[in-house]
């Protein structure tokens, strides 16, 4: 089963650093975003990606076109112009990489993806969020409704620490740090579909996935949501980057399921 990662924006919140490259680039430890993303996916044995390129999409082709010597110990002789790999792990994975447009929309860099995906059911996500979500349970649930859409859907932690007290007497009993959001859902991306949802991408390449084409789905009965209670967090900000970062440099990141 094919995974579309979502690859192609500008990232303007991180404008220093996307002046160089795109934020999928953008890195959590000494590996970018999108590895990390791949990762969790590879973990429950999906290794086939799509990425779907725009902003200077050429710097993810270079990164995978030299991910061996990104990710290996190399012996180099300056006299006979020599070099030696000194170790020979990498990854499993088969990547497509498709240019979908630099002013192109989600929705429509989704369908220029439909000939590499076939009449195949497929995954798709963002490339700049990361979570600890069960892929594989993901999966079953999307092949028991039997529907064409399923999407993780997450509620996120509240904006402000919380405080408990006693309505009556006012008595402050304990105070919460950053306590779930007010009991809404949100799109966490990590999708499931089948080809049909390709159908529902009618505006060409100005198309936004998240307007029309879910807004349809669900109007059709063919979207339903996997709710997923463990850790979710996009990457939006610099603090949010920083708050990730923080996170893998002190062996707490929740989403390193491998």
């Amino acid at each position: 089963m094919k995974t579309l990662l979502l690859a192609g924006g500008f990232g303007t919140r991180f404008s220093e650093e996307t002046e160089l490259k795109p934020k999928p680039m953008i890195n959590i430890g000494p590996h970018p975003i999108l590895w990390h993303i791949m990762k969790i996916y590879s973990h429950y044995g999906f290794n086939d990606f799509v990425i779907l390129l725009g902003y200077k999409g050429y710097v993810i082709k270079e990164y995978f076109i030299n991910y061996f010597m990104h990710h290996s110990n190399i012996e180099i002789d300056l006299s006979t112009n020599e070099t030696k790999i000194l170790n020979t792990s990498s990854e499993s994975w088969k990547i497509t990489l498709l240019d979908t447009g630099l002013e192109t929309m989600t929705g429509g860099r989704i369908l220029q993806a439909k000939e590499v995906v076939g009449n195949e059911t497929f995954m798709l996500t963002y490339g700049d969020g990361v979570g600890n979500i069960n892929i594989q349970e993901l999966v079953n649930f999307h092949k028991k409704h039997g529907k064409a859409v399923t999407m993780t859907t997450v509620q996120p932690d509240g904006r402000f620490g919380g405080v408990e007290f006693d309505d009556q007497s006012g008595n402050v009993k304990s105070f919460i740090e950053k306590p779930m959001g007010d009991g809404g859902w949100i799109n966490a991306g990590f999708f499931v579909c089948e080809p049909k949802a390709f159908d529902y991408i009618t505006g060409g390449l100005p198309t936004i996935w998240e307007r029309e084409p879910l807004e349809n789905l669900a109007k059709n009965g063919e979207l339903y949501s996997f709710k997923h209670r463990g850790f979710w967090k996009p990457m939006d900000t610099q603090r949010d980057n920083k708050q990730l970062n923080d996170m893998w440099n002190t062996n707490k990141a929740l989403w390193k399921v491998w």
